[in-house]
C-alpha cells in the first residue's frame, strides 16, 4: 500500500529543542498567569515576581516560535505580485525580497547587540535579572532568521509549507 502524501522526514534536533523550548515557556507563563488569577480573585493579592517571569517568557516564546515558523515555512505569504508574473521575474523578486530580509536581520541583529550591551548594567525591578535576558531574545531571532534566509537563498527558494492553503 503506497501513500500519496509526501514522505515524512525526522525533525533536525535543534528544531525539536526549539519546540520543546516553546512548550515549556507556554507552560510556564500559563501556570504564572493562572496562579495570579486565582490569588487576584480568591485572596485579593498577587505574586509580583510572576508577572515579570510569564513578560519574560512571552518575549522569547515569540522569538523561538518566528524562528522555527521561519525553518518550516510557515510564515503568511503575499504573492499578489509574484503570482501573476513570469517565472524569471519570480525569481529576480525572490532574491530581492532576501537581500532586503538581509539587511533587515542585519540591522536587528547590531540594534539587538546594542541592547544587550545596554542591558547588561540595567536590572529588572522585581527579580533583579538583567534587561539583556530580554534583548537577547531578539538578538537570537536575528541570528536565526539569518540562518533560514540564508539557506533559503542557498537553495534558491524559500522552503515549503505542504499545509498551506490559498485564499481567493
Amino acid at each position: 500500500m503506497q501513500s500519496d502524501s509526501p514522505a515524512v522526514r525526522p525533525k533536525p534536533r535543534l528544531q525539536h529543542f526549539a519546540e520543546v523550548l516553546m512548550v515549556l515557556a507556554l507552560a510556564g507563563m500559563v501556570i504564572a498567569v493562572f496562579i495570579n488569577v486565582v490569588l487576584r480573585y480568591v485572596f485579593h493579592t498577587s505574586i509580583v515576581s510572576y508577572e515579570e517571569i510569564s513578560r519574560l517568557l512571552f518575549v522569547w516564546l515569540v522569538a523561538i516560535g518566528a524562528i522555527v515558523a521561519a525553518f518550516e515555512g510557515s510564515h503568511l505569504g503575499f504573492d499578489l505580485v509574484t503570482s501573476r508574473v513570469g517565472p524569471g521575474a519570480r525569481k529576480a523578486l525572490f532574491w530581492v525580497s532576501q537581500a532586503l530580509v538581509l539587511v533587515c536581520m542585519g540591522l536587528l541583529l547590531w540594534g539587538s547587540w546594542a541592547q544587550v550591551e545596554a542591558g547588561l548594567n540595567s536590572y529588572s525591578t522585581v527579580l533583579g535579572y538583567p534587561l539583556a535576558l530580554g534583548a537577547a531574545a531578539t538578538l537570537v531571532l536575528a541570528v536565526g532568521l539569518l540562518v533560514v534566509t540564508l539557506r533559503d537563498l542557498r537553495r534558491g527558494a524559500p522552503a515549503e509549507n505542504h499545509a498551506e492553503t490559498t485564499v481567493e
